[in-house]
Parts: C-alpha cells; sequence; structure tokens
C-alpha cells in the first residue's frame, strides 16, 4: 500500500472547503489525466488516439479493485441518475424506497412506473430519513421484488448498513446508490446487486464520470429497456440491430466519454494504492474533530455521532432564526458549505486541512458573538 501521506497530498482545494457531497475538486493525479487527454485530443498525433480505446477496460478494472464485482458486470455511466435510470427501467414488481431519498433515487422509480407499468414504489417509512434493516423488515410484503438505499444519506448524513439490510430482505434485489460514500467508506458492496456511483464528489474526478455495477442476479432479473449499438455483443452492427447483450455492457446506450473514464480510473487506482480502510479512518478522525468544534459552541448536530452511522457529513442544526447569521459567517470566513433546509452540511474528506478547520472555528466565533449581540 502507498503512505497516506501520497493521498494527502492529492489535495489541490482552497482552505475552508467543506463541500465535498455537493463537488469534490479535482484531484492532482486527475488534473494530471486530464491533461494528458487535452494535449491527445488537441494534437490528434498519428496513433495518438489509440490509447483513448484502453479507457473503458482500465475504467472497470479500477471500479472492480474497489467493489468486488468482475470487471464484466461492470459498464459505465455518465452519473448516477443514468444508472439508476437503467436499473428502474429494467425492473419490474415492487421496489421499496425511501420517499426522502435523493430525488436521483424517487424520481428513477416513478418515471419508471410512469412509463413501464410493471414497477410499482412503496414508499418506505423511515426515522427522520435513516432507512435501517428494522424499518425495511416491518415494511416488507411479498410483492416486494427489490429494496432501493443511498449508502450514506446526503442530508442525514446517514450511513445505511447494507449488510444488515442484505440479510433482511432475502434474495430480493438490493440496489445501492453509493456517491456519498464511494472511495470513503468501507462497504460491502458485494452483498449488493447493483451499486450505482458517480466520480464527481468524494472520488474528486469530476462531472461525467459513473458506474453501473450489476450482480449475476441483477443480469438475470433485469431488463436492458434502453440500450443502444454498444449494447450487444457485436462490435459495430451495421445493417441489422441485434438483441442486448446478457452481459452489463447491454446497459449502455453509445460509446462513453474515454477522458472521463481516465479521469475516474486516475482516481480509483490512486485510492486502491492507498486502501479504502485507511482513507476511511482519515474522514472519520477529521468527521470527530469537526464534532468537537460544532459542541465546543454549543450548535446542535442533526446527524449521527456514532462511527458505525456516519461517514465524512455532519449537519449542524442550530435554531431556526439564526440559520442566516451561521451561514453568513461561513460565508464571511470563505467557509463552502451546503444551506439547505434550515440546516448546514459539511462535508469533510481525509484531506481536509487543519487551516480549514481554523476557518471552521473562526466562523462559528463569529456566529457565536453576533448571536449573542
Amino acid at each position: 500500500m502507498a503512505p497516506l501521506t501520497d493521498f494527502l497530498d492529492g489535495f489541490d482545494s482552497e482552505p475552508g472547503y467543506l463541500d465535498y457531497a455537493r463537488l469534490g475538486p479535482l484531484a492532482r493525479v486527475v488534473q494530471a489525466e486530464q491533461r494528458i487527454s487535452i494535449d491527445a485530443l488537441a494534437r490528434a498525433r498519428f496513433g495518438g488516439l489509440d490509447a483513448f480505446g484502453a479507457q473503458d477496460e482500465r475504467m472497470r478494472n479500477a471500479v472492480a479493485a474497489l467493489t468486488g464485482f468482475e470487471p464484466s458486470h461492470i459498464v459505465a455511466q455518465p452519473n448516477t441518475s443514468m444508472g439508476l435510470m437503467h436499473t428502474m427501467f429494467g425492473m419490474t414488481g415492487g421496489v421499496l424506497v425511501s420517499p426522502a431519498d435523493f430525488p436521483s433515487v424517487t424520481f428513477a422509480a416513478v418515471r419508471a412506473a410512469e412509463s413501464m407499468h410493471v414497477l410499482t414504489p412503496t414508499w418506505l417509512e423511515t426515522d427522520g430519513g435513516r432507512v435501517t434493516p428494522h424499518a425495511i423488515k416491518e415494511q416488507l410484503t411479498p410483492s416486494i421484488t427489490a429494496v432501493a438505499v443511498s449508502l450514506v444519506d446526503p442530508r442525514t448524513g446517514y450511513l445505511a448498513d447494507i449488510d444488515g439490510i442484505r440479510q433482511v430482505i432475502g434474495d430480493r434485489l438490493l440496489v445501492v446508490d453509493a456517491i456519498q460514500g464511494f472511495t470513503v467508506v468501507d462497504a460491502p458492496f458485494e452483498v449488493a446487486d447493483v451499486v450505482v456511483s458517480g466520480g464527481q464528489k468524494w472520488a474528486r474526478a469530476g462531472w461525467g464520470t459513473g458506474f453501473l455495477a450489476l450482480s449475476d442476479s441483477a443480469l438475470e432479473h433485469l431488463v436492458p429497456v434502453m440500450s443502444g449499438y454498444t449494447g450487444t455483443d457485436e462490435d459495430l452492427p451495421w445493417d441489422s440491430v441485434p438483441p442486448p447483450s446478457s452481459g452489463a455492457c447491454a446497459y449502455s446506450v453509445t460509446n462513453p466519454d474515454p477522458a472521463a473514464q481516465a479521469r475516474f480510473a486516475a482516481s480509483l487506482e490512486q485510492v486502491a494504492s492507498v486502501g479504502i480502510s485507511a482513507i476511511s479512518d482519515a474522514v472519520a478522525q477529521r468527521v470527530s474533530e469537526v464534532i468537537e468544534i460544532a459542541d465546543e459552541f454549543g450548535i446542535a448536530i442533526a446527524s449521527s455521532r456514532a462511527e458505525n452511522e456516519r461517514a465524512g457529513i455532519v449537519v449542524l442544526d442550530p435554531p431556526d432564526d439564526q440559520v442566516s447569521l451561521l451561514v453568513a459567517s461561513l460565508h464571511n470566513h470563505g467557509v463552502t458549505a451546503t444551506a439547505r433546509q434550515n440546516r448546514i452540511r459539511l462535508s469533510i474528506h481525509a484531506g481536509t486541512s487543519d487551516d480549514t478547520l481554523g476557518m471552521l472555528r473562526d466562523s462559528l466565533v463569529s456566529y457565536q458573538t453576533a448571536v449573542a449581540y
């Protein structure tokens, strides 16, 4: 394993950035990969574009190393939402999903139900947005054939117990939207039937990056409704329209962006070289420090404090009449965060610096002074 310091040296964001759950500034290895792609595209030297043809396999191998899925069971996606659309449009039966989940999940389920008339969303009653094995077990019915869950809830920061969920749902399909935990959570992805993620957040690989990974059971039960000419077993079908492949490549519509795949692969290769567990431990340490700072100033936290229920997100929950003061104080001190529904979401990575935590503390000092005044 490469030392964690190599990974931390790859962070290039300005101090004050606490918004990885929205977008991760590009890692240095990703920036380097992008420069290589730009140079190749700009010059188009004889034979210089051939390297782009190898990026699909490279990306699938990199995803396989972190998820446990076989490379042949992985297909590139431009984003998480499209992977979820492919999944939901291919389902039949009932899917259990939280209405409080990120709209990519709920919209995919509803749009598929409206269009295909073979899928029925069943809305899970949750404990404040937390999707737990207990809640799922209590609400399972014989008509439910699949369960969809976010690995990390983007509003609460809750880390789902996907191993526990697998145990209570039996052989039903388990669909995991992994984007808020992929590359920073050491999750047992192998228990899932569908894992979908983008790379623009915690992986810091930029927009246009993503994947869909499918188990044997998912390949057997899902139907590739949106399958293009790259989704067949023929290299380039002319003069006919052959059926979709029986493999994961059926869930492609056209050729993926090889430059995006190269960026994604570079990021994941670096993560694999360091190890997810080392990165996860570093994130957990930084999250604990942020929680300590919030406690120091008496700011309520809506996200879980338990280490087994959190990833990189800490949600501050100030009184409603003080939210604008806190948002303004963070802004005035150069702290980038997400304010939503009267709460402030801080998302902390392994490379979050001491300077950033100092800026957070300074902003809370100003906030506390404004409240007292």
